[in-house]
């Protein structure tokens, strides 16, 4: 058996401190250790983008990252940003735009997004594109991902608001 590490960290605003084996993957971490399913291990190889989720505000693949690694960071998953309410208006737009079919992808797809409008709130289409290129979706296409993404950028400039999707 293995040594143990301790980890404190933040995850979606709360104190976490949990022993982990130095091999542990955050994006395992996150879903066996403290039931936070939204991001999935895809390709685990930090390619496809299903277990993005945000270390002290940056990109990460949770599928490259040690939990080891991340003593005293700020770790937000797409249930935090959820929870917050941070990406209602994505998620609205996402289910508008019908951005989304199988949903494995998409919660990657959303905190990408989410980090996008906050980065360059004026991105282009093409700037999009690029942005959310290392993100993969096998089922909508890219239009309607780009198309939410643009709306929910825009409305937000605006200071508009989507109508919310009723559960």
């Amino acid at each position: 058996m293995e040594n143990l590490i301790t980890i404190n960290l933040k995850v979606n605003g709360v104190a976490v401190t949990k022993a982990v084996e130095p091999r542990t993957h955050l994006v395992d971490f996150l879903r066996n250790e403290l039931s936070l399913t939204g991001s999935h291990a895809g390709c685990e190889h930090g390619v496809c983008g299903a277990c993005t989720v945000l270390v002290d505000g940056e990109i990460v693949r949770g599928c490259l990252t040690l939990a080891c690694q991340l003593e005293g960071a700020a770790v937000e998953t797409v249930e935090g940003l959820t929870e917050s309410g941070a990406i209602a208006d994505l998620q609205t737009a996402f289910h508008q735009r019908n951005a989304l079919q199988c949903g494995y992808c998409t919660p990657g797809m959303l905190v990408c997004a989410s980090a996008l409008i906050n980065e360059q709130p004026q991105a282009s289409r093409e700037e999009i594109r690029e942005y959310m290129s290392g993100n993969y979706c096998r089922c909508t296409g890219y239009e309607a991902i780009v198309d939410a993404i643009e709306l929910t950028a825009k409305n937000r400039a605006a200071g508009q608001e989507l109508a919310k999707v009723k559960a």
